[in-house]
């Protein structure tokens, strides 16, 4: 059998030559496919909203793909995971909300931080167990008003749906929320509106 221009490229690393779309796909499903499963559990992981996960996953393999194109990376595995690891960074820093264990597990993620020293860095995470801890105090139904609000961004409108309460139970479960934390913060035992 005579070797062709085309069974040579068929038997060389296919790294070392310009693939096609039906390479890149092909290539895809033998190398990132695979991994699914170890990178939903790395997602989970590592984001706390767990309806994000398969949206995520998505914009992963989006991100893999589009840079496979150009160039197929000499080590796949690792390389999804970077991309994983760079798109949670991304998300955290889109979204001006950063839950309180992930600021509690930021070595999870593997965030290069310029942090201003270690004094703040101690006196910053001493502050969020305290929020933590006056979260944790709260009435169920205030802190659940308060979470949802404060953390998810619902409107007092969404809140009272997802609740099954009115608006005006809504606001009166905030403001009793913003009391006792105040309160709780400013070392005083917290109050309760009357």
């Amino acid at each position: 059998m005579t070797e062709t221009p085309d069974s040579k490229r068929d038997t060389a690393d296919p790294r070392s030559a310009a693939m096609t779309a039906s390479d890149v796909d092909a290539w895809f499903a033998r190398e990132v496919l695979p991994l699914e499963a170890a990178l939903m559990q790395y997602l989970q992981h590592n984001w706390r909203n767990q309806s994000d996960i398969a949206d995520l996953r998505q914009e992963v393999y989006v991100r893999v793909l589009e840079s496979a194109s150009q160039k197929v990376p000499d080590r796949p595995k690792q390389f999804v995971f970077a991309t994983a690891r760079n798109l949670l960074i991304d998300r955290v820093r889109r979204e001006h909300i950063v839950p309180i264990e992930a600021a509690e597990d930021v070595g999870a993620l593997e965030i290069a931080l310029d942090e201003p020293g270690p004094d703040r860095s101690v006196l910053a995470r001493e502050e969020l167990r305290r929020l933590q801890s006056a979260l944790e105090r709260l009435p169920p139904r205030c802190r659940e008003a308060f979470v949802l609000g404060r953390v998810e961004g619902l409107t007092g409108r969404q809140i009272a749906v997802r609740m099954g309460i009115g608006v005006a139970a809504v606001s009166e479960h905030l403001a009793n929320a913003f009391c006792a934390l105040a309160d709780f913060i400013n070392t005083e035992p917290p109050r309760r509106k009357g």
